[in-house]
């Protein structure tokens, strides 16, 4: 049976959003968290642990962002210490400051670099179940049989490809016809991720599992309308954003972060509302909590599309 999961988005994706996307939503069969970053004193850190441990949320698999393997391996075997079964490695991410340290996608540069690093990691961890995370190259969609040709060569749990390169970035078309490709010669399991927005995608029909990022932040109920379940209503849209504001004023220290990140939510759930740009425009600029809050309720004065 196909299986659903959540991308791992920075600043969305949180503990605080998988709690309230559970209770209002579901439909999700794993949750990734957000990259964690160890280095060599890898200890998780108290946002680490708050973000991770606090709950226990069965269906969450950690992933890991480094360019090291003895990095990766030093976060691995604590995250195994924990109870995690499957650890990530970030293989994909396109933010600049992270592929300058040769990370994220930026580790695709150096195949030479990537090949010995996961030799290192599935030596020092036989048995692990690992994963990863890429992009299909960095500069050229070209450079993407070398890359596969390397991760063909080891015992990956799975394989999560978006068919982007890094220099894309979210723009443009994720090439299909390459995940297609490759999920057709590959030893272990392919995971598609890229542009999944509508239940009726015709990725739903495909014999792999799926997972979305933007997708699922801008349509909670995606996964769940995937499953013959509704649409989201405002009722769900209202529990889930105050849910998620509720908890980031328990994590958060003051009102000022809280509602930056409130900011972030609704810049990926206001398009649901029709004639959204001015409500999103005064939570933008939102400054105190009754200026964010006012401008909440005129969003949702608004009908869905």
């Amino acid at each position: 049976m196909q299986k659903l999961y959540s991308a791992p988005m920075e600043g969305v994706t949180c503990l605080v959003w998988r709690r309230a996307h559970r209770r209002v939503f579901g439909g999700v069969d794993y949750y990734m968290a957000p990259f964690i970053e160890p280095n060599q004193n890898m200890k998780l850190s108290g946002k680490d642990k708050r973000e991770l441990l606090s709950e226990r949320e069965e269906n969450l698999i950690p992933q890991v962002l480094t360019g090291r393997s003895d990095y990766f391996i030093l976060a691995a075997r604590e995250l195994m210490d924990y109870g995690f079964g499957e650890i990530n490695l970030n293989l994909g991410c396109p933010s600049g400051t992270v592929t300058a340290k040769h990370k994220g996608s930026g580790a695709l540069l150096d195949t030479a670099a990537l090949d010995n690093m996961l030799c290192e990691i599935f030596s020092s961890l036989p048995g692990a179940d690992i994963s990863v995370k890429t992009r299909a190259g960095f500069f050229s969609f070209d450079e993407w049989d070398a890359i596969f040709e390397i991760y063909k060569k080891y015992p990956l749990k799975s394989l999560i490809l978006h068919p982007r390169t890094r220099e894309m970035m979210y723009k443009g078309r994720a090439d299909r016809e390459i995940f297609i490709r490759a999920r057709d010669n590959a030893p272990f399991p392919l995971i598609y991720n890229g542009d999944i927005v509508s239940e009726e995608d015709k990725a739903f029909s495909w014999d792999c599992d799926l997972m979305a990022g933007r997708g699922l932040a801008s349509d909670p109920a995606l996964f769940r309308r995937a499953k013959g379940g509704d649409k989201a209503c405002k009722e769900e849209l209202s529990e889930f954003s105050s849910l998620i504001y509720e908890g980031y004023r328990e994590y958060m220290s003051g009102d000022k972060p809280t509602i930056m990140r409130m900011k972030e939510l609704w810049r990926f759930l206001s398009p649901r509302f029709a004639g959204y740009e001015k409500p999103l425009k005064a939570i933008t600029k939102a400054k105190t909590t009754d200026e964010y809050k006012t401008a909440v309720k005129s969003l949702f004065a608004l009908p869905l599309k």
